[in-house]
This record gives structure tokens, sequence and C-alpha cells, in this order.
């Protein structure tokens, strides 16, 4: 993304009279390859950095202020940090508000700041916006300030504002992908301890795309509290033989089996969701490391299946994006990524393949769902950085 288009944007919203330099942080948003609703049961998750980012221009003030005018909603949020910040609306804002109330319980905010955000990460896409959105305030409140801190406490610094802001209790999956990311690699992370493991994505054969339904339901986030509601009650529930386990992360397919009585189905599958998943996770990265496109394709569609019929998070636009590319002779696999509902799908393609697959995509979905859905190739991008300041 172009930021220098919003310089002008930036010096008409906040002047140009201050002696403060500029500074602008990028912080990407991140498709997850495989490993869905597996990061809150302290699984594994396979995440790629975009190449696209959220861009935040900023300058430090001389007070507590925090000014935020958000260029793709066109709104602009106020409030100072010298008290614990209030979770005023708009909605958006929470994100800002809890990312600053963080970083003051750190000590680590004395000035405010002016600033601008715009992003080209899709919004409401599963490509995590939200996450990178967070992350790229952190870094501009931390360079403002002079101060410093280690990316995987900025990461866990944001999930705490996600989850007592904006109220959802979410993993650490993006945020720790969208501070930690290397450019031309996927993250193997494992949610319990977060050790991680930089996977090279380098085979210039390879086509990573990514398709957005361009379809946003709304009750994702109820949706998604139910579903780690039920995987608390698995883990219970097979603890009571098996005292040991902490988390679905523990059971195995087998203990799974052997506790299936008394326990009541939907709450089965869900387990079994994640119990597999975690499977194909180890997989794929073992597969990615030989450059096994074909076996990982297929554990991209075991996975979407497991996600539309034992998690139950697809939806019709997901399911037909999913037919329809793995229709196009020669695409490795297909699945629906983020948490569901709508949003996007992940596609691994040879380059060859590329045209072909877009126009069957083009064309069909838009014949059985009467949508347009929008279609990019994937870079694999850096994490969060500071470009200027």
């Amino acid at each position: 993304m172009d930021i220098h288009k919003y310089y002008g944007e930036f010096l008409r919203r906040f002047g140009d009279s201050s002696s403060a330099k500029l500074i602008e942080v990028r912080a990407p948003g991140r498709v997850n390859l495989i490993g869905e609703h597996t990061d809150y049961n302290d699984g594994f998750v396979l995440p790629m950095a975009l190449d696209r980012a959220t861009v935040i221009l900023c300058r430090r003030r001389d007070d507590r202020t925090i000014r935020l005018y958000s260029a793709a909603l066109n709104e602009m949020v106020e409030f100072s940090v010298d008290q614990p910040v209030r979770k005023d609306p708009p909605s958006w804002s929470l994100y800002v508000r809890g990312v600053a109330e963080a970083l003051r319980d750190r000590n680590l905010i004395t000035h405010g700041i002016d600033a601008l955000t715009a992003t080209d990460v899709p919004l409401g896409g599963g490509l995590s916006s939200s996450a990178s959105f967070e992350v790229a305030c952190a870094l501009a409140l931390l360079c403002a300030n002079a101060r410093r801190m280690d990316p995987v406490e900025m990461a866990l610094a944001c999930q705490w504002a996600e989850h007592q802001y904006v109220g959802i209790s979410c993993g650490i999956m993006d945020q720790f992908i969208c501070a930690l990311a290397q450019a031309g690699h996927a993250m193997l992370l494992d949610c319990r301890n977060l050790t991680y493991r930089q996977a090279p994505l380098d085979d210039p054969d390879l086509r990573v795309v990514i398709v957005n339904s361009n379809v946003q339901h709304e009750l994702v986030h109820s949706e998604y509290q139910t579903r780690r509601n039920q995987c608390q009650a698995a883990a219970a529930h097979v603890r009571k033989k098996f005292p040991a386990v902490k988390a679905l992360r523990d059971v195995t397919a087998d203990m799974l089996e052997q506790t299936r009585p008394g326990m009541d189905p939907t709450v089965f599958r869900r387990a079994r969701h994640v119990i597999s998943e975690n499977r194909r996770t180890l997989e794929f990265a073992e597969c990615m490391a030989r450059q096994d496109w074909p076996t990982c394709g297929r554990l991209l569609c075991q996975s979407h299946y497991s996600l539309r019929d034992d998690y139950e998070v697809s939806c019709p636009e997901l399911d037909a994006l999913v037919e329809i590319a793995c229709s196009v002779a020669g695409v490795y696999g297909a699945r629906l990524t983020g948490g569901g509902f709508g949003g996007c799908i992940v596609i691994m393609v040879p380059r060859r393949v590329v045209d072909g697959l877009s126009a069957a995509l083009a064309s069909e979905y838009s014949r059985r769902t009467r949508k347009q859905a929008s279609f990019f190739i994937a870079g694999a991008g850096a994490g969060a950085r500071v470009v200027r300041g």
C-alpha cells in the first residue's frame, strides 16, 4: 500500500506546525494456512503474514492525548491515557483504547500521538485486520514514546486488549504472527509455550491465493465463544478419565473415543476437529519442508471438510469456493481460513494454473451464489516494523 497519498490527509487533519518528526509503522495481516480453531486449545497453527498491512502515520504530542483518524471509516477518536481508558464507542476504537491501556499499565506511555491509520487488509475477511491494527497501534505508541518492547510481549499485550476491551477471547496466533513474521516464510507456532519455527515458503512455482467470499455473518463472535466453551467442555469430560489433560492439545483420537460415552455428540465433534487439525498441522509442516505440495493440498481439503462437518463454521459461499477451486485441474487444495461463517478461503496452486483458477472462480461463484468474489495472490510478508521514525 502506498501510504504517501495519506501524508496530505494527515497534515489536513493535524496541521504541520509541530516540530515532532513524522513516524510510519506497518503491521501485516495474515492468512492461516492450516491449524484453525486450535490456538485457544493450546494447539499448533501455521500462519503466514501477508504482504498487505495496516499502516499508521503518527506524530508525538506534548500531552497524553491520543487522536486517531481512520481513513477507511472516515472517523476520528480522541481520548486521554491519564486515567484508565474508558471502553467508549465506536467499536473499532476499542482496539486502540485497549492497546493504550495495556501499554499504560506497563508505564510505557508518557506522551500521546496524533495518528492516521489506513489499511489494504480486507476488513472482516478472516485475514486478521484487527490484530494488524492492534500491533500497528502498539508499535506507533512505543515508537512515539521512544520505548521498546519484546515482540512476544507486545503480541501478548495486544491479545489482552482484544480480550478485555473488544470482548473476543481470541488465541495468540494472530497477534503473534503480525509481530514476529519473517518475510518469505510461514510460521509453525506452538500456542502452549509460544515456541515457533520459521518455515521457508520460497518455491518460485508455488502460489498462495486468497479468495474473499465477500460474505460476513454477524453470528461469528457469539459462535466463536460457543466453540470455545464446547472445547473446554470436551477437555473437562476427557479429564475425568485422563487427569493429566489440560486442554484438547493433550487428547489423542484414541483417548477421545474411549471417553465418548456420556459426551454430548456436538461437543465430541468439536473435539474431533481440534485433535485431527493438530495432527494435520504438524504433517503439513513436514510436507512444506520437502515441498510436497500435493500432500499439503490434500491436508487443506481435509481441514475444510472437518471445519464444515465437525466444527460447523463454514457456510454455503465458502463451500462453493472450495468446490470450484478444487475442480480446477492442477490445484493442490483449498480450505476456509479464519474464524469462518464467511470471509476467505486459501488455495495452494502451481503458478501455471492461476489464470484458469481465476477464470473458474469468477464465473462459477457468481453463477452459484449471485455474489462476486475478490481474488489476490498473497506473498509472505514481514512482521511489524518501523518504516520511518
